[in-house]
């Protein structure tokens, strides 16, 4: 087998793999065929909203919680020793609304991360059927928990979750939220995927919205459950499968939103207190995936920039023609792939030239967190991942 061959053979993952992640993701379930109408006996829902300093978001997430069409609703919001006037925001709109109520978060006790602790004490607080954990950077139709409660009685969920649309407005979210999606694409497929898997590694939850029935939530433990965990909803849904739960997932890009962060300084904290600390959890191969995850970790986001680099030191050095070959040719398949993307989510084709340089932003944000190992620090407080 000459050169030629192998560059190009070398080549054809980067186009098979895409396809076969678009492919899996496409079967995904939608919240949007399930039902909207409200059945007899249907649950009451609590819903949580742990809130630190989220003055410039829990106005709008509070208000669409408030606008559902499902009946039998409270809402508890867990002012989480806010310094920015969140707790005045959520108790002024509260006042309007018997069914909001807010609450204060006691002290921080020694090995609990602040929104387990917050999303713990907001589900001793609620007397509901079904707990609804929302983040207050989410916006919700009207009609995502009729529908979701729907889906989970109808599916016989212990924990349900929605995947929705993310929210990209700067010039850096456009770049890297899409490249960071499409890994975890890569590695979960679509919500079918997740929900069938018979393997623990490969259950995962959107703590963005996450439904879970009172009696097994309690049974195993609340969120003490996952107190220590930094990807406390990944955690709990490894944890409910691994308890013999049910774990469904379903795609509500029309029900849910969240812009999880809104600025390039956002996104490296944000995500560098995730992917490395929480990823290994959901390593392949066990203790082995887990060994060589520091260096997989980056290696992902680094194989997109590659060929481009490549191609830009060929206008200034000699490279060798299969290396060159196969350059030209990855970079093709994920130009094409990186254009139906951008496409998909409605965003300018133009961004898919721009792709490799959102692969080298997300490669320094992984490699940051690699380095940072289990140490994490969010919103001024600093945690050791478990």
């Amino acid at each position: 087998m000459d050169r030629t061959t192998i560059a190009i053979l070398a080549a054809l993952p980067f186009a098979i793999i895409p396809i076969v992640t678009i492919i899996r993701v496409l079967t995904s379930k939608r919240l949007g065929d399930e039902s909207a109408e409200l059945k007899a006996d249907i649950p009451h829902v609590s819903v949580i909203i742990p809130a630190r300093n989220e003055a410039r978001n829990i106005e709008r997430c509070l208000r669409s919680v408030l606008a559902s069409t499902y009946p039998r609703l409270e809402v508890v919001v867990v002012d989480d020793h806010s310094t920015d006037g969140t707790g005045e925001l959520a108790r002024a709109i509260a006042k309007g609304d018997a069914r909001a109520r807010v609450i204060d978060n006691p002290p921080l006790p020694e090995g609990w991360f602040g929104k387990q602790w917050a999303c713990e004490n907001g589900a001793l607080a609620s007397t509901g059927e079904v707990i609804l954990f929302v983040d207050a950077d989410t916006v919700q139709s009207p009609d995502l928990i009729t529908r979701s409660v729907n889906a989970m009685l109808r599916r016989n969920a212990d924990l349900f979750t929605v995947i929705g649309r993310q929210e990209i407005v700067t010039f850096w979210e456009k770049l890297v939220q899409p490249q960071i999606f499409a890994m975890m694409a890569l590695r979960y497929g679509g919500t079918e995927s997740m929900t069938q898997s018979r393997w623990r590694s490969s259950k995962i939850a959107n703590g963005q919205c996450l439904f879970v029935k009172r009696e097994p939530y309690e049974s195993l433990g609340r969120h003490g459950l996952v107190r220590s965990h930094v990807a406390d909803d990944m955690m709990m849904a490894q944890r409910f499968f691994a308890s013999g739960k049910r774990v469904v997932a379903a795609l509500g890009v029309e029900q849910l939103s969240t812009r999880m962060y809104a600025s390039l300084r956002e996104l490296i904290d944000g995500w560098g207190k995730n992917v490395f600390a929480a990823g290994r959890d959901s390593a392949l191969f066990g203790w082995l995936g887990r060994f060589f995850f520091p260096v997989m970790l980056p290696l992902a986001p680094f194989t997109g920039v590659a060929p481009a680099l490549i191609l830009i030191a060929s206008l200034f050095v000699q490279v060798p023609q299969p290396l060159l070959l196969w350059a030209a040719l990855t970079q093709a398949f994920l130009l094409i792939f990186w254009l139906y993307v951008y496409s998909a989510i409605r965003e300018s084709p133009l961004y898919a030239f721009l792709a490799p340089l959102g692969a080298a932003m997300t490669f320094w944000i992984f490699l940051r967190a690699v380095l940072r190992g289990r140490r994490v620090e969010w919103k001024n407080r600093q945690y050791v991942s478990g």
